[in-house]
């Protein structure tokens, strides 16, 4: 697992230097502030966010060069606290700022719990930094370190964060002289101990350089050493020093890094504080770089041993427990039963012994409390079992077919009850019933035959096994049913999530299959414009009232959204929040917030791998949704693009071709005019009038087009009720000089038509279905217009008699640019928009046009308006 020191969602990070160093009083920060000073008289904005100068004369002079930022101050009520001013540090964006002590715990009450924290929000934000370490807070170290100077270092950071720096400078001093420097201070330090951590600091300084070199080779080659190092998780304090040692095997080995949780059927009973040492260990292990996985089963060795066989494991690391086996009958150890399942895996052992006296494995006592509903059925199930021993008494059945019966009752007992204890009470029971009314002398309690002694004794024994065996049967169940149940869970995420349309959607359906996963309420954030929208609450019960969407809680949202980091409860970021707020990520920035009001509670390590795969769905499908989008609009732009293209040729030919025809008669009628005759005379003003006729026409055409206005691309109507014979009266006015060489009819209906129309486009329509019919038919030739009601439509057509149009191209002529193929009567070539704005202008009125055969032979176009009522008034 490869981790990163600045979010995703950063264009240009900042760059990280650390001043490092073996212990104190090496002058880690006065090293700092002289480079910084460099950097400060190169023309560099230089800025001390947090200097602890120690009371050190030499380095408080040396700081009062720098401009230093107010810390921030946190009230305890009866005390103040001091810190490092985050907010004030972004609003002041500069190029450089120094904060010492890298390692340091935050004050209750700061954004962040750890200083690293804030260095990365720093280098997020694209601002470089200058910081100061000591290698005993480097976390893999910690064991080695404890032994050096014999106490635990509890400020520690993450090893990504050492090893990913992009400059480390090591601030060297020989152990004696800083020795004799930390003597005027009473240091616990002692030459001893200050020699062996400068070995150690120096050799964690060539392990870093191993590694750049090892991700350098890495980025030009899937390079792995082929090692996979297994680790296990418990609860147990000492695991953590297991997983430290694990995790720098697996650094050496340049191999993977898996740790493994084995789940027992009494996994549920352990008591809270192992369960939260268990999630601690399972965090320290995702830190240094584990992938966390989990089994179910009670062999622990034979799950362990075959998770390494199936997935490759070559080494597996273990703790030895302080207890030995001890004579003939002592308990087996893990150790030994782990290197009897994987004979031929490496196993090494790393001694925990120091924990074994400490700790002692502790689980939750069953519940004492017994619902009667379990007694009731207990009772039940015995009253039922004692009567099937009466038939088989009194049939001479033998006891122990009797006392059968009782162990089957306890079994049943131990599957439908809900408590432990039940099991035990019921089995005691069990054997006292079956001695009141079985043995002799029967209905006391007494019994003559010494054998029943045996006898009472096998029937508990069998009877507690046989319910502790179904208890545990019960529990693989449970487990078996909680996995299927997140499986189906996650299947049904994706059916949801394909069947949704826009984004947030997509979003609340992985807020609500989180809430059904973890039975918490969930708040969801999409992004838009670059910031979050109003939020969408999901709730388990409805008669929670506790607000999520505060200013204080959006304030969580905003700055994981900004940053593209998880924060709020149970993080280091904003932890006094409700809600855990987790980002949807994607490669450029993120996709939206999803919160989760997890309580008091946490998310453990699997619970966790499920939501980020909920979530990581989520930010898939919503990728998706806008690519698509860009697709979409991407074609609509190519197709605008090419339709200009298409119309701005057509236009520069079918005005050229006019223009010409005028500009050449006109010219011959100026300076010619002696040597034309009146005949000539007569055909050139025509030819210019119709000329100019076909511009206008041409002209009104684009203009119509034009209407189509807005970013949703409709037609710009202003629609109102009009009367049809005046929408037919006004198209007649403007028909071309050559529709008097046609016989024009119009058949008008009986009753009065109102069609709910914009005008002066409907009349366009009409000029323009008209003037087609001029075009394609032969001098002398009829064109009906007619117009009828038909349903609830006004019903307009245009009918010729002209040779027709092929069935094949009937459902093209409406296409923008397409011309019929047949042959022009005034031999201008058609430019292909008329009807194509036909169309356009009847689909935008909610109406339909279609073209058919005319009876006995030409073409009829029709089209249909909305109807409006006629009201008359008599008054």
């Amino acid at each position: 697992m490869t981790r990163s020191l600045v979010g995703e969602n950063c264009t240009s990070k900042g760059k990280l230097k650390i001043f490092f160093s073996y212990a104190s009083g090496t002058g880690k920060t006065y090293a700092m502030l002289l480079d910084a000073k460099k950097k400060k008289k190169r023309g560099i904005d230089v800025v001390c966010g947090y200097i602890d100068t120690h009371d050190r004369k030499d380095t408080e002079k040396l700081l009062s060069d720098f401009d230093v930022l107010s810390p921030t101050i946190i009230d305890y009520g009866l005390s103040t606290g001091r810190e490092f001013d985050i907010d004030r540090a972004l609003k002041r964006q500069p190029q450089l700022i120094l904060v010492d002590e890298l390692a340091h715990t935050n004050s209750n009450g700061a954004r962040h719990a750890k200083r690293y924290q804030d260095i990365l929000e720093l280098l997020n934000a694209g601002i470089d930094v200058y910081t100061t370490l000591n290698v005993q807070h480097i976390e893999s170290l910690n064991d080695t370190i404890e032994k050096v100077s014999n106490s635990s270092e509890r400020e520690r950071i993450p090893d990504y964060i050492f090893e990913e720096a992009d400059q480390v400078e090591f601030v060297d001093i020989e152990a004696e002289k800083l020795l004799h420097r930390l003597s005027k201070e009473n240091s616990i330090y002692t030459l001893e101990m200050l020699s062996s951590l400068r070995e150690i600091a120096k050799r964690c300084l060539l392990d870093r350089v191993d590694l750049l070199k090892d991700k350098e080779r890495s980025e030009e080659r899937d390079f792995y050493g082929g090692e996979h190092i297994l680790v296990g998780l418990s609860s147990s304090p000492s695991n953590a020093k297991i997983i430290r040692t694990a995790s720098r095997m697996a650094k050496a080995f340049k191999g993977r890094f898996t740790a493994l949780f084995v789940e027992t059927s009494t996994f549920s009973s352990l008591s809270s504080a192992d369960k939260k040492r268990l999630s601690a260990n399972m965090r320290l292990a995702q830190e240094l770089g584990a992938t966390i996985e989990r089994v179910y089963g009670e062999d622990i060795p034979y799950q362990i041993g075959e998770f390494a066989r199936l997935s490759n494991v070559s080494k597996i690391v273990i703790g030895r427990s302080g207890v030995q086996k001890r004579g003939l009958w002592g308990k087996t150890t893990l150790t030994e039963k782990l290197i009897s399942s994987a004979p031929n895996l490496d196993i090494y052992v790393i001694p925990d012994g120091s924990f074994s006296s400490k700790y002692n494995k502790k689980r939750e006592l069953p519940s004492l409390r017994i619902t009667a509903l379990d007694v009731i059925k207990s009772i039940g199930i015995i009253f039922v079992a004692t009567i099937i021993g009466f038939l088989f008494f009194h049939f001479g059945f033998t006891e122990a077919n009797i006392i059968a019966v009782y162990i089957f009752g306890v079994l049943v007992i131990a599957l439908i009850t809900s408590n432990k204890l039940i099991c035990l009470l019921s089995s005691i029971v069990s054997v006292l019933v079956f001695n009141f009314f079985f043995t002799l002398p029967r209905f006391t309690f007494r019994f003559y035959d010494r054998s029943y002694i045996m006898t009472f004794a096998i029937m508990s024994i069998v009877a507690l096994l046989t319910g502790s065996l179904a208890t545990r049967l019960k529990e693989y169940a449970r487990l078996q049913a909680q996995t299927a149940y997140r499986t189906k869970l996650l299947f049904q995420t994706s059916q949801l999530m394909h069947q949704k349309k826009n984004e947030r959607d997509v979003a609340i359906v992985a807020g609500m299959q989180i809430s059904k996963l973890l039975e918490k309420d969930v708040i969801v954030y999409i992004a838009n414009n670059n910031q979050l929208e109003e939020c969408s609450l999901l709730r388990v019960e409805e008669s929670k009232n506790r607000d999520l969407s505060t200013a204080k809680e959006r304030e969580v949202a905003n700055w994981v959204y900004l940053n593209n980091q998880k924060a709020g409860k149970s993080t280091d970021t904003h932890s006094s929040s409700l809600c855990l707020y987790l980002p949807i990520k994607s490669e450029e920035r993120p996709l939206g917030v999803i919160g989760i009001e997890i309580g008091s509670s946490f998310l453990d390590a699997f619970d966790n791998s499920l939501v980020l795969s909920i979530i990581g769905e989520c930010s898939l499908y919503i990728e998706n949704i806008r690519s698509a989008h860009f697709i979409r609009e991407s074609e609509i732009r190519a197709k605008n693009e090419e339709l200009r293209t298409n119309l701005l040729r057509s236009i520069s030919h079918d005005l050229r071709t006019p223009l010409t025809s005028i500009s050449g008669n006109a010219s011959n009628l100026l300076f010619n005019r002696e040597n034309i005759d009146e005949s000539e005379r007569e055909m050139m003003f025509n030819d210019i009038y119709d000329d100019s006729m076909y511009l206008i026409n041409l002209v009104e055409n684009l203009l119509a087009i034009s209407r189509i206005g807005g970013p949703d691309g409709h037609l710009s109507l202003k629609i109102q009720p009009e009367l049809v014979d005046e929408i037919i009266n006004e198209s007649l006015k403007h028909i071309s000089k050559r529709g008097n060489e046609h016989n024009i009819v119009v058949k008008r209906s009986d009753e009065i038509l109102l069609a709910k129309a914009d005008a002066r486009l409907i009349v366009q329509v009409l000029i323009n279905l008209m003037d087609n019919a001029i075009k394609y038919t032969q001098k002398g030739s009829t064109i009906k217009i007619e117009s009828r009601k038909k349903d609830d439509m006004v019903l307009i057509s245009v009918s010729d008699d002209g040779e027709g149009i092929r069935d094949e191209e009937k459902d093209k002529v409406f296409d923008m640019f397409y011309s019929i193929k047949s042959k022009v009567v005034d031999s201008r070539r058609s430019m292909g928009l008329g009807l194509n704005l036909c169309k356009s202008i009847i689909s935008a009125h909610s109406g339909d046009i279609w073209v058919s055969d005319n009876t006995p032979k030409g073409a009829t176009f029709s089209f249909t308006l909305p109807l409006e009522e006629v009201v008359l008034d008599y008054e």
